[in-house]
């Protein structure tokens, strides 16, 4: 199908078990279930050193950027560490800006050991609203994540299920056109200066 919408999704989890890999795994098949192709970034295959911005093509950055640049959508997993999103994350973020982003679409998924880790997707939706990207309302919460997933495997089919219909509404949603310009998207220059 010449159309597809090619999504990748980015692991901003390093743990060998991570719970945020495999709800990854279960919203990529979500995407080829709708009719994309899905692509995991797994970050630890990237050497990405913190970013500095006199050395942006440091490590594979370039590669990382090439390949968010090429998809049509983007979906970030993250577990939650302090109430935000991961440092691996951030850093691989860093390392992108308006080329990979902007009038892009992005779904969130954020995983918990404890309850909803809703202020990490809400600094996420922040970062991409920042590069203007169209960030989906439909999200993926993962809470109590060492009772919800056992041996790769989601426990509870309703929250596997919501993490699935993500990445169908990703690719739904892949393709949408962007705003027309207004003034106010003229003025966010981001990380430009």
């Amino acid at each position: 199908m010449p159309n597809q919408p090619h999504v990748v999704a980015i692991c901003g989890s390093l743990r060998d078990a991570s719970v945020t890999r495999t709800a990854l795994e279960h919203a990529a098949a979500g995407v080829e279930e709708a009719g994309g192709t899905a692509e995991l970034l797994d970050l630890r295959e990237f050497d990405l050193p913190l970013f500095d911005a006199d050395e942006d093509e440091a490590g594979d950055a370039p590669e990382l950027t090439r390949r968010v640049r090429e998809a049509d959508a983007v979906v970030l997993g993250t577990p939650m560490y302090h109430g935000s999103y991961s440092s691996v994350l951030k850093t691989a973020l860093d390392y992108c800006g308006f080329d990979e982003f902007e009038n892009k679409t992005v779904s969130l998924l954020a995983v918990s050991g404890g309850r909803f880790p809703v202020t990490a997707m809400d600094h996420l939706r922040s970062v991409c609203r920042a590069l203007d990207a169209w960030v989906l309302p439909y999200e993926a919460a993962v809470p109590r994540s060492h009772s919800t997933v056992s041996g790769g495997e989601f426990v509870d089919e309703e929250l596997r299920d919501r993490v699935v219909t993500l990445g169908q509404q990703t690719v739904r949603y892949a393709k949408i056109e962007p705003c027309p310009a207004t003034f106010e998207s003229t003025e966010n220059v981001g990380a430009q200066e």
